[in-house]
């Protein structure tokens, strides 16, 4: 069987360190969509380590790794992430493997970005400007070049097509020269060590080891609140976040799909545009932020703070039928009383518990209810679930009542061992 992993807000709720955990329990880690835009943060020793492409499993010497065909693969930022956790993880390169029906980010795709988001002004989504979106852009339009075309002898060619092809693109933008050939160097030396890497047919790959009784974790990217078809549209990612992304983004058919992980903080983040109805613009979110140091891993940006948002939460568990919730960052919470969580929303004045079509293009105001919290006993000194104070369990309880979904861990700390399962 295959599980699965996901994000159920906007990103950053910690899927990491929660497949680290996971991971011994699983042979294979799969990551089955988005780009190097994600920062999945692990403690190795007591080492930061942060992975943009490269599953989580790789710490878990028994644990094979692929990096799927739903993930848009920029080479010169899988060298570098190689080359950095290669000391960590001598074995690495044997246990990393490649779908050769992945796409290559090329430095044309980040000018792209880059000049596209420029041309925004006002309305900037909110990109990384990692040429993530232009490429699955490319994917779509047909007109990609794949991890296999590295292997072609003609794959020179291929590549100097799609770039003038980029660069009649270009023209359209009244914008600052990007000087993307500095970029060329660096990205045909990481094709070249990408050669030398294991490329697979992965989709058949996955079906001998699932035929043979492997146990499979898939590991997605971002958010659900950022899916390209059901997250706050425009402001989404390029990908198929949901645990939908999984059949497509590896070649697995649904029957093969078990139990599917949520992750959720015990309140809501947000980085870059977009809406965010329980978003606070006031001392408790810069409070919020200090406390959880909400920077993101892979941009660096200030993380906008809120309280958490149960109608969005619960929309995202009916999209990819949440068997395990998951809460992080518990320890955040230590000091906020009282605590709220948004159990409505009043869109345009009318109560509904429903997300709206466009929370774009609404007046949107939350309607919290209020909790006691528990700042006399500090979560992050909790072993077990008998020793959580009473206020946090009655606070996981509505929760669990609320989203029709039991919570399976609690992680109240930075440590691979701050992690209480229920």
């Amino acid at each position: 069987m295959i599980d699965v992993l996901l994000g159920l807000q906007w990103g950053d709720e910690g899927k990491g360190k929660i497949v680290d955990y996971l991971a011994g329990q699983y042979e294979v880690i799969a990551r089955f969509q988005g780009g190097p835009n994600a920062g999945h943060t692990l403690y190795i020793g007591g080492d930061k380590v942060v992975l943009h492409t490269i599953p989580s499993g790789i710490f878990h010497t028994h644990c094979l790794n692929l990096i799927g065909n739903g993930v848009v693969i920029d080479p010169v930022t899988l060298q570098k992430e190689i080359e950095k956790i290669l000391p960590l993880c001598p074995d690495l390169t044997q246990r990393l493997f490649l779908s050769q029906k992945a796409h290559l980010i090329l430095p044309t795709h980040r000018a792209l970005d880059a000049a596209s988001e420029a041309a925004k002004g006002a309305d900037k989504i909110g990109s990384t400007l990692k040429g993530i979106g232009p490429a699955y852009m490319d994917k779509t339009g047909r007109n990609g070049l794949r991890v296999g075309d590295i292997l072609s002898p003609n794959f020179r060619e291929k590549y100097d097509k799609l770039t003038r092809k980029h660069l009649q693109m270009l023209k359209q933008y009244d914008t600052v020269a990007i000087d993307w050939q500095q970029w060329e160097p660096a990205f045909f030396e990481a094709v070249e060590m990408m050669r030398t890497l294991t490329i697979v047919n992965a989709e058949y790959w996955l079906d001998d080891l699932l035929k043979k009784g492997k146990k499979i974790l898939a590991e997605g990217a971002q958010g659900s609140m950022l899916d390209v078809d059901f997250g706050t549209y425009p402001f989404v990612t390029s990908s198929n976040t949901i645990a939908a992304g999984v059949c497509s983004g590896l070649g697995v058919a649904p029957s093969w799909i078990g139990d599917v992980y949520g992750i959720t903080k015990a309140y809501c983040t947000r980085v870059g545009g977009g809406p965010f109805p329980t978003e606070l613009n006031d001392e408790t979110g810069e409070a919020i932020r200090a406390a959880g140091h909400e920077f993101g891993a892979t941009t660096g940006r200030p993380r906008r703070c809120g309280w958490i948002d149960l109608v969005a939460l619960k929309y995202a568990i009916m999209l990819s039928g949440v068997t395990k919730l998951i809460m992080t960052k518990t320890d955040v919470m230590d000091s906020f009383a009282p605590m709220k969580a948004a159990t409505e929303y009043l869109v345009n004045g009318v109560a509904t518990k429903e997300l709206p079509y466009d929370l774009c293009d609404v007046a949107v105001t939350p309607v919290y209810t209020e909790f006691e919290g528990w700042s006399n006993a500090p979560l992050s000194n909790c072993k077990t679930f008998d020793e959580l104070p009473a206020t946090f369990k009655d606070y996981c309880s509505f929760i669990e009542e609320y989203l029709g979904t039991r919570i399976s861990h609690i992680s109240n700390g930075t440590g691979r061992d701050q992690l209480i399962v229920i």
